[in-house]
């Protein structure tokens, strides 16, 4: 069905038809349910520190019984729980905010830790990459851009071999 055609059916639905039919889709469907609840009750900081802390434990996992539990550090994690936020409309310093920390908890960890997997650093230039370009697509770069620039020098102090391509983006950004 096309947007048209649906609009079409729903011009020719009373005002109860169309509760009816929106209730049903809010019983039925999580995602729909998850959007109305979010709309009329936007708790940005709550999904924000619900976020964070599920990215956290990607690196630094909660003890169970005593044992300690291994790093996943997935960045699929914080993927999810972005394009959850922009599916779900939050606002854009959020999201941001969001992205530059699961660069920075990675950055944590890997400062404590010495980590030989090259796709550890490529998935995390790629972050960087996609937080920068959203950052700069919703016009918001000068309140990130101090927060930019310390991932940049960190990727340098621990001499990430990735380093040259962070640069490679800061370098764009300064002209």
């Amino acid at each position: 069905m096309s947007k048209r055609d649906l609009k079409k059916y729903l011009s020719e639905l009373n005002k109860e038809q169309l509760e009816e039919q929106l209730i049903e889709l809010y019983e039925k469907f999580v995602p729909v349910k998850t959007y109305y609840d979010f709309v009329f009750n936007p708790k940005e900081d709550a999904l924000l520190k619900e976020a964070k802390l599920k990215i956290s434990n990607e690196y630094y996992p909660f003890k169970k019984s005593g044992r300690g539990s291994k790093p996943k550090m997935r960045r699929s994690i914080a993927q999810k729980f972005i394009k959850h936020f922009v599916v779900l409309g939050v606002d854009p310093f959020v999201i941001a905010d969001l992205m530059l920390y699961n660069i920075e908890i990675a950055q944590t960890y890997s400062g404590e830790n010495t980590i030989k997997q090259e796709l550890f650093y490529k998935s995390m230039f790629n972050s960087f990459e996609q937080a920068v370009e959203f950052i700069i697509s919703n016009g918001i770069y000068l309140e990130f851009k101090s927060r930019i620039h310390s991932i940049y020098l960190e990727t340098k102090s621990q001499k990430w071999f990735v380093a040259s391509e962070f640069e490679r983006i800061i370098s764009r950004l300064e002209y």
